[in-house]
């Protein structure tokens, strides 16, 4: 369960009476206030936000004291089936609208804003690479790894394929050519990173800022059409911390808007 912060504290009194049967009262006394309890802001953002997240969460704790914050990561229809189920969260940050919305129209979350961008590009294996160009895609044998329909990613990823059949001079039908060399489809856009950082498949659609992330693994080839992905934030109606709204001005403020273009955020 998360709490916010408590405080107790007290007085106390005692009372003799004498033996010729005057009420003698005890000098009063006062009980050490209890150091508060830390409050813990449990927050559940998209997978692609783990490292500037994880700085940001820093800052935070560092500018309050005794407040805690817990992050939690996945992929966001993941955290969105977390909340509708019950599972105590103070804040979610979602990869894309669909899931935020949804969870506003159930009156599980307050309003939201948009706090960062993100694009999305192909990455392959930083050695032995099979995938030169992106017409490399769309030969038979590739192996190419989004995530699933489901996943904000997945869904950026379908919406560019969608226009690279009549956008960027690879043909048509090239998505589909595409489509028909996915060997899997991940839970997350950081699974996808994984397989293809380990060469377990030879391209793979990832935002921008999670190339940045995994340098040295991988290569990226940038896509000719600019497909934006967008990030919602909000308090859950059924947060328990008192800071969790301090949390949300944090990651929309100066410093937390730092912090996210730092790590490739627009």
């Amino acid at each position: 369960m998360i709490t916010g912060r408590r405080g107790a504290g007290g007085v106390a009194g005692a009372a003799v009476l004498g033996l010729c049967g005057a009420a003698l009262a005890s000098p009063p006394f006062a009980l050490a206030p209890s150091p508060a309890a830390p409050s813990t802001v449990r927050v559940l953002a998209a997978a692609s936000l783990t490292e500037a997240f994880g700085e940001i969460a820093a800052a935070f704790e560092a500018s309050r004291p005794g407040t805690r914050v817990e992050l939690s990561f996945a992929g966001s229809q993941m955290l969105r089936t977390q909340i509708e189920q019950g599972a105590p969260a103070d804040v979610f940050a979602s990869a894309d609208h669909e899931h935020a919305d949804a969870l506003v129209r159930a009156g599980l979350l307050g309003p939201v804003r948009v706090f960062a961008r993100n694009r999305l590009v192909v990455v392959t294996p930083a050695e032995g690479a099979r995938v030169l160009s992106l017409a490399d895609l769309a030969r038979p044998g590739t192996r190419v790894v989004l995530a699933g329909p489901s996943v904000p990613a997945g869904r950026y990823a379908a919406a560019a394929l969608r226009r690279l059949d009549t956008e960027g001079g690879l043909g048509a039908g090239f998505g589909a050519r595409v489509r028909a060399n996915v060997a899997s489809e991940e839970t997350n856009v950081r699974a996808t990173l994984s397989k293809v950082a380990l060469g377990e498949a030879d391209a793979g659609f990832v935002y921008a800022t999670d190339a940045s992330s995994a340098s040295g693994k991988i290569r990226v080839l940038d896509l000719p059409v600019d497909v934006v992905a967008e990030y919602p934030i909000g308090v859950l109606a059924g947060a328990r911390s008192p800071a969790a709204a301090a949390f949300v001005d944090l990651v929309l403020g100066e410093r937390g808007q730092a912090i996210l273009r730092r790590h490739g955020f627009r």
